[in-house]
């Protein structure tokens, strides 16, 4: 079900959401996507909440070097894949090995949405950062048992809080991949009452801060983590 009733000939937005490809410039690299609205709607094109996010990492600078990152309902991969452009590291030798200090990303979506997110993936990426980025599929809920519980330092999520039913399992698997450091990024548009209430409901579970608000495109950027924690990055 899609956010906003856009139909074929409706405006600028909807003529963006239904065009083949999206262009956009981050990490000093062009990154051309693919979009099929036609085929997967939603998840397949790309919201203003994850190019907020997106410009939000970049200019403030956030380290994501040798970081375990996981993106949730990554759709066409924007985000994922800035994430992976943004966490370049080095190589660290030594006499016994080379450690690679690139951020560790895991791209998610449901299975539906897999191949198409994979081929954006990879050819977004260069040779040497395609093994950093793996992308597979998660159910909010129900996948949980093939992620190691509280295993990432950063929790990313862009415009997937939208539909109600889904919320408690959104709140399990959010509990499930977070321990008492890991930081949650949420960037999303609140469109309905409901976007509030998942917002009070991760409250009980987290301490919740907005941290960006982007008046041009309307879009919110909350932190969350465990506790009354008010870490900087």
């Amino acid at each position: 079900m899609a956010l906003v009733p856009y139909e074929e000939g409706g405006g600028w937005a909807a003529r963006q959401l239904h065009s083949p490809s999206a262009t956009f410039h981050f990490a000093s690299r062009t990154i051309r996507l693919q979009q099929d609205w036609q085929r997967l709607g939603v998840a397949a094109v790309v919201w203003d909440a994850a190019v907020v996010l997106c410009a939000y990492l970049e200019i403030e600078g956030i380290d994501l070097r040798d970081r375990s990152v996981i993106e949730l309902g990554a759709g066409t991969g924007l985000l994922g894949i800035v994430v992976t452009l943004l966490g370049k590291g080095f190589f660290v030798v030594s006499f016994k090995a080379i450690y690679n200090c690139s951020a560790r990303v895991t791209i998610t979506d449901r299975a539906a949405a897999l191949e198409f997110l994979e081929s954006n993936v990879q050819a977004n990426l260069p040779p040497e950062l395609r093994p950093r980025a793996v992308v597979k599929e998660l159910t909010w809920g129900k996948d949980l048992d093939n992620f190691p519980p509280g295993a990432f330092d950063f929790v990313l999520g862009a415009d997937i809080v939208y539909l109600e039913e889904t919320f408690p399992e959104l709140l399990q698997t959010l509990e499930h991949l977070c321990s008492d450091q890991t930081v949650i990024l949420l960037s999303c548009r609140i469109r309905y009452d409901r976007d509030l209430k998942f917002l009070k409901m991760l409250r009980d579970h987290f301490s919740v801060y907005e941290v960006h608000y982007d008046s041009s495109k309307d879009v919110h950027i909350y932190k969350a983590q465990r506790g009354s924690r008010k870490d900087d990055f």
